[in-house]
């Protein structure tokens, strides 16, 4: 898996007691009782930690891990590259 990938488990670890043989990368939000609090929380860490803003209606309850690290790789590509 991507860093990303560990960046986003280590950040739902932190607000979210899911037993860590349920968190894999094609376990939904929904599937590890993430409730609607902490999908906020969530988002709001991944644009503090990570940089990247996630709307509101792309993280969903029914996204996979993989799928929102990839939506995080997206918003990171898509970032403004310094010049050198």
């Amino acid at each position: 898996m991507t860093t990303t990938y560990g960046r986003l488990v280590e950040i739902l670890a932190r607000l979210h007691d899911a037993p860590a043989d349920r968190i894999r990368p094609e376990a939904t939000f929904a599937e590890l009782d993430v409730d609607s609090l902490t999908m906020v929380e969530i988002s709001i860490r991944i644009e503090r930690d990570l940089g990247v803003t996630v709307a509101d209606d792309e993280l969903r309850s029914d996204l996979t891990l993989a799928a929102t690290a990839v939506l995080i790789e997206a918003g990171l590509a898509a970032r403004p590259r310094p010049l050198p």
